[in-house]
């Protein structure tokens, strides 16, 4: 079997000083130091009867006479002789820092532990004992500290081993009879493992909170990433179609343009055609009209008269007197037609970008929207709900594919589920509630609260940490049969409007607003909250009287 070798440097190392011995002595328990090191902490305990050993603390009486260990001498100097040099290289000296052992002369190592019974910090070497003698091993060990005097009573002196819950401070066992005689007093120890079993459940808390709001981040981001893949895309996509648009205009103003040059070249041929016509038509009158007048100038009157009859008849006009000419205004229509049509096109365009914003607007991001002021409004963010049976009190019937809780006088074969409420007849949302919803609650019967919760709401028990609205975890709407009231945080407050059997809830989760309202033929507001919400909600029901009934209603 192999045997574990201690190392020589170890062997004749001063435990006081953690360097080679110089001129060593040993004690009667057979514990070696340098003579001035021991003669040093023994100097420091001469108000003390007896003397000990800092290593083992074993007692003598008298003061030993200290003689040199020649043995150990003769090693040690040898030893020098061979190179080798002072403590372990595992020994740190302390620091400004540092939290350093009391034990220690001349220049002190770093503490490993301190000790609440003895109130002494300890470096490696001198904390040996209280792991090798048996008196020491029920100390009470630590990490090192720089405020153990702050556990000694400044009245007396003492080790302050007791809580006073009265006054909410450690004290000594001499305290319970002055100054804190009559208070009620429980050992410290009792009171750090009930106050640590207070602290776990808050860390659990916080632990839940942070991996709830860890997995809340994770989906914005996939919502900032949605919205920004989403807008690229329709950013996109509306480029090419308003660039489509454009091409068939720019078409649609070609197709006009040619239109027009092509009945501005038949009109123009049809009125040069006819101006030809005419023209030639005036040259043949000129033609006869000087015939006719060389006629009226002869002066013989047997020549007029002998040339009269051989005269051409006139011809009939091929033109027809009716025309009439209308300047600039032969194409004023296609302009009239282009202009209405510019008209129309404008009018369109405006109606898309008031849609385009609205619709834009709408979109689910981060920004605030107005509080909806009818129930036509409400009903945009209208949310199916269903009840979680994991929940429910066992008292409580569900059905109506869960959307329908009665209190009945038995309990209900429901298995035993953490999630349970085990004496409030509760049952909560299958869903959590996140952003903006809507939904109504029609009951018949007794008393019922229509409540919002968070889901680390207690569920065990008759604490006021798992009624609604008794605790800062849940806001609810008590529903009597004359009259309302709110409650949050057990604190309760009479709440006026007209009685109906159905109840609205809106919740815009971001903004912190929980409004409740009485849902019949008219929509009254009978409660408003507003506050910030840090976790994602659950809709809940609590129900009073046995026979009673509350409705999730899937409302359009």
């Amino acid at each position: 079997m192999a045997q574990t070798q201690i190392p020589m440097d170890s062997v004749v190392s001063c435990s006081i000083c953690l360097d080679l011995l110089k001129n060593p002595v040993t004690i009667p328990c057979g514990h070696s130091y340098c003579l001035n090191c021991i003669k040093d902490y023994w100097d420091g305990e001469d108000q003390r009867r007896s003397h000990s050993c800092p290593q083992c603390r074993k007692e003598f009486k008298p003061r030993p006479v200290l003689e040199k260990n020649i043995m150990l001498s003769e090693l040690v100097e040898d030893l020098k002789k061979t190179g080798l040099q002072a403590a372990p290289a595992d020994h740190h000296y302390a620091g400004p820092e540092d939290v350093a052992c009391d034990v220690c002369t001349g220049r002190k190592i770093k503490a490993a532990k301190s000790c609440l019974v003895c109130l002494v910090s300890y470096c490696e070497n001198h904390l040996q004992p209280h792991y090798d003698v048996a008196q020491f091993k029920k100390h009470k060990l630590v990490d090192p500290s720089k405020n153990l005097q702050e556990n000694i009573c400044s009245r007396h002196d003492e080790v302050m081993k007791i809580f006073c819950r009265t006054d909410q401070q450690c004290i000594c066992y001499l305290c319970t009879m002055d100054e804190h005689k009559g208070h009620e007093t429980v050992p410290a120890a009792a009171e750090r493992t009930q106050k640590q079993k207070e602290l776990q459940v808050r860390r659990e808390n916080i632990q839940q909170r942070i991996q709830d709001q860890e997995k809340d981040v994770k989906l914005l981001q996939q919502e900032v990433e949605a919205i920004n893949v989403s807008a690229d895309k329709t950013v996109g996509d509306s480029e090419k179609i308003f660039t489509e648009m454009i091409r068939l205009i720019k078409k649609r103003s070609s197709g006009v343009k040619q239109q027009i040059r092509s009945q501005q070249e038949t009109e123009v041929s049809r009125v040069k055609e006819l101006q030809e016509k005419l023209e030639q038509e005036i040259t043949e009158l000129k033609r006869k009209d000087a015939e006719l007048k060389q006629l009226s100038d002869t002066e013989d009157h047997n020549q007029f008269l002998l040339n009269y009859p051989s005269l051409s008849a006139l011809s009939e006009s091929t033109h027809s007197p009716s025309i009439k000419i209308h300047p600039l205004r032969y194409f004023e229509d296609v302009t009239a037609a282009v202009s209405e049509a510019k008209k129309f096109l404008g009018n369109i365009l405006m109606d898309i970008a008031t849609n385009i914003s609205m619709t834009v607007s709408q979109v689910d991001v981060l920004l605030p929207e107005p509080e909806p002021k009818s129930r036509a409004d409400l009903l945009k963010y209208s949310t199916e709900i269903t009840l979680d049976p994991n929940t429910a009190n066992k008292f409580l019937l569900l059905s109506e594919g869960n959307k329908k809780a009665t209190l009945m006088k038995q309990q209900q074969p429901y298995p035993d589920h953490k999630d349970r409420f085990t004496y409030f007849c509760q049952v909560l949302s299958r869903q959590s509630l996140f952003g903006r919803c809507y939904w109504e609650v029609e009951w018949r019967g007794g008393e019922v609260e229509v409540a919002v919760t968070y889901q680390d709401i207690a569920r065990a028990g008759t604490s006021e940490k798992c009624g609604f609205g008794l605790n800062s975890r849940s806001w609810a709407l008590h529903c009597g049969t004359t009259s309302y009231s709110s409650s949050y945080n057990r604190v309760k407050t009479p709440v006026s409007g007209p009685v109906s059997s159905r109840v609205g809830v809106y919740l815009d989760h971001r903004a912190g607003i929980l409004s409740f309202y009485s849902v019949s033929k008219t929509m009254t507001l009978l409660h408003r909250v507003q506050t910030t919400f840090t976790q994602p909600l659950h809709a809940g029901l609590w129900l009073f009287d046995y026979g009673t009934t509350a409705e999730l209603i899937r409302v359009k």
